[in-house]
């Protein structure tokens, strides 16, 4: 039986001895991790799980969530967590082996909830094939927690020869993405201030690894991979350039928007360039090779609306500048601070 045939069944709310290391830590464990999360590594029963060895370079990726709420058209906090982490191993060209969670409970909070959020995670990391292994519970008193955070650590290997880094990225380069900007983040904003559009503006959330592996497998000279989560893609192509040293021209009329988040950005005064994102990627990669790359990521689901939208250019300034959609020039720079706090 798996996650998604498992009813969430526990009622009550998290207490402080759930954290206390006693029998009532134990049965949480026991009825709520373990039933959902079981597999071979967890159901070990050690305070460190036992792993068999792999080839190639080990990569290891932590990312803590903290997103309000912490339900949204789209996704939860527990398959957030899974794909968020997931995709940062898969961002360095890697094959994502194995999960860890850490979560930190509010006293008060509803059982039934928190193994919602359980079951999602379980549901999202046996549809990625990768398990989480171990993980550890915290509980702190009502008032000096939100609810639920969740840490999860992801460890990959990647293979020899494949070195996808910043310092890789040079003039003449092609700047792709792999479909539409701006989802996850208005779908968030929607449910936090109740708002209402005429169709459902859902989270993108999803794990890319295996469409990196389609791509790595296509061309291993990738030189770069990144997620546009906090800050959109106007942070993450600024944070490329001012590593690589380098700038960019990117075409606005090329990049994927959806009409309805384009049309709440505009009620709402945001600028999707800098909305979250948190099932898309951004590649570049030499120029003669943005052709078959696309061809590859438009062929899986988690690409099909991918789309070449800039090239890499000299930039002592590493400025990110655009074509607008009214033939006139703007430079795309990063928020000093956050746009929509609490966003994943």
């Amino acid at each position: 039986m798996n996650a998604l045939e498992r009813p969430a069944r526990l009622t009550g709310s998290v207490d402080m001895t759930h954290g206390g290391g006693g029998r009532a830590m134990a049965d949480l464990i026991r009825d709520l991790f373990q039933r959902h999360l079981s597999n071979a590594f967890l159901d070990q029963g050690n305070d460190a799980a036992l792993l068999p060895a792999e080839t190639g370079r080990l990569v290891v990726s932590t990312d803590g969530h903290v997103i309000s709420p912490l339900f949204f058209p789209g996704g939860d906090i527990g398959s957030l967590s899974v794909h968020g982490t997931l995709n940062d191993v898969a961002m360095a060209g890697a094959k994502p082996l194995y999960l860890t969670a850490g979560f930190i409970l509010e006293e008060g909070f509803p059982l039934a909830d928190l193994e919602r959020i359980v079951i999602s995670m379980a549901t999202a990391a046996r549809e990625a094939g990768v398990p989480i292994v171990t993980g550890d519970t915290k509980v702190v008193e009502k008032g000096k927690g939100d609810g639920v955070f969740i840490t999860t650590t992801g460890v990959g290997t990647v293979p020899d020869g494949v070195e996808i880094s910043a310092k890789r990225v040079k003039p003449g380069q092609a700047v792709l993405i792999s479909g539409s900007i701006g989802d996850h983040g208005v779908a968030i904003l929607s449910k936090r201030e109740n708002l209402e559009f005429e169709t459902e503006i859902r989270s993108d959330s999803a794990a890319l690894h295996t469409l990196v592996a389609a791509m790595v497998e296509a061309v291993p000279g990738i030189a770069m991979l990144r997620d546009p989560t906090r800050g959109g893609l106007s942070a993450t192509l600024n944070e490329i350039a001012h590593a690589a040293q380098i700038g960019m021209k990117l075409d606005e009329a090329a990049i994927p928007l959806k009409p309805d988040v384009h049309a709440a950005c505009e009620l709402l005064g945001l600028d999707p360039l800098n909305v979250a994102n948190e099932g898309k990627l951004i590649c570049i990669c030499e120029a003669g090779d943005a052709e078959k790359l696309l061809a590859v990521m438009r062929a899986h689901p988690k690409g099909a609306d991918a789309a070449i939208i800039g090239h890499v250019v000299e930039d002592d300034a590493c400025l990110i500048q655009m074509e607008t959609g009214f033939g006139g020039a703007r430079v795309v720079d990063w928020l000093a601070g956050e746009q929509l706090p609490r966003i994943c």
